[in-house]
């Protein structure tokens, strides 16, 4: 398998997040992506590669003008408010919830920052643009290759993506590199694109993106939002909306979940997915299903991660694999390359 690496990924390196009403170092950290490179180098599972050039047009398929725009110059007027914010991340402190106006924009950075966010647990850093954007490439590079005729291709890449929406931030993203890739392979002329979502935390970006389409179908496998992370998306009930009622489909599992239900939500995942009868499928690769994550609550084991890659293969479909949380950051590195080897000796 061909894996697209983003060498500008540790760029961004948040120091603290809000967790629980108190800050905390950052659980999404650059050894994340390191550990399933060096397994990925270990097991020789394809070529590794870096993308050259972002196709900006590309990103603007997916995210708001004055969104990209924010997070381009974003630091340089973080910084401008006080020289000494150069030292410091910068989170959000006001929100404009419900009866607030969105549509103005405000020349207060503090009112932008809360604008185009959501929580206050995603720090923006003085490399965040950079790593983003190198991000979308990878992202943009593997969907390219699967469209050459490639079976699959893996975009390695952080800050993850799926909580960002078309001009907003959080839950550690900032461009949504799955919404990214679909879009792309829409755009060459694929008919029909399904979006697989196994993080433990709802895609809530990539539903919102997709909500009032039929051309993509978006499907996720997450904590039950009742009790976790994002908390107000992910329920049973949104079908989509418009055009795209029917084709958003949420199966949301109680923390405590193990392995046999998990597996059996995939696979009622998968059935929903061929008869949607799509040409390409995108995987958002999250491996907070597993039983050390610190901050979710399934119990997926190492092991069952070849047996997610088998039953991804199963499908039949060109994939694009894209990394996304996992922070029980020892394991993370195994658990994804699992994922990856049982696809191809299933595909093989």
């Amino acid at each position: 398998m061909h894996t697209f690496y983003n060498e500008r990924h540790a760029l961004h390196h948040g120091k603290v997040e809000m967790f629980r009403g108190e800050l905390v170092p950052c659980f999404e950290v650059p050894a994340r992506a390191d550990y399933v490179l060096e397994e990925l180098k270990r097991r020789r599972l394809g070529a590794i590669d870096t993308p050259a050039e972002v196709d900006e047009a590309a990103m603007a398929r997916v995210h708001a003008s004055r969104y990209l725009d924010f997070l381009a110059g974003a630091w340089d007027e973080w910084v401008a408010l006080d020289p000494a914010n150069a030292q410091r991340d910068a989170l959000p402190s006001y929100w404009p919830i419900r009866s607030f106006r969105h549509d103005v924009l405000p020349a207060s950075f503090p009112a932008r920052m809360g604008l185009f966010s959501y929580d206050a647990g995603t720090p923006l850093t003085a490399g965040t643009w950079a790593a983003a954007r190198a991000g979308a490439g990878c992202a943009l590079a593997a969907a390219s290759h699967v469209l050459q005729g490639e079976r699959a291709a893996f975009a390695l890449t952080r800050p993850p993506g799926h909580h960002a929406g078309a001009d907003f931030f959080g839950g550690y993203c900032f461009l949504n590199n799955a919404a990214i890739a679909a879009q792309a392979l829409r755009d060459a002329g694929v008919e029909r694109v399904a979006v697989l979502d196994i993080d433990y935390h709802h895609g809530n970006g990539t539903q919102a993106i997709f909500y009032g389409r039929a051309d993509v179908q978006f499907t996720s496998i997450h904590g039950d939002p009742h009790t976790e992370y994002p908390y107000y998306l992910g329920y049973a009930d949104e079908q989509g909306a418009g055009a795209g009622l029917g084709f958003n489909r949420n199966l949301p599992l109680a923390r405590g979940t193990g392995f046999a239900a998990w597996r059996e939500a995939l696979h009622s995942a998968l059935a929903g997915i061929a008869t949607f009868k799509p040409g390409a499928l995108v995987v958002s690769l999250g491996l907070d299903t597993f039983e050390g994550d610190p901050i979710a609550g399934f119990k997926l084991a190492t092991p069952d991660y070849l047996r997610i890659g088998e039953d991804l293969a199963r499908a039949g479909l060109p994939t694009v694999f894209v990394f996304e949380g996992g922070y029980a950051v020892a394991e993370v590195g195994v658990n994804a390359v699992n994922v990856l080897e049982g696809f191809m000796q299933q595909a093989a």
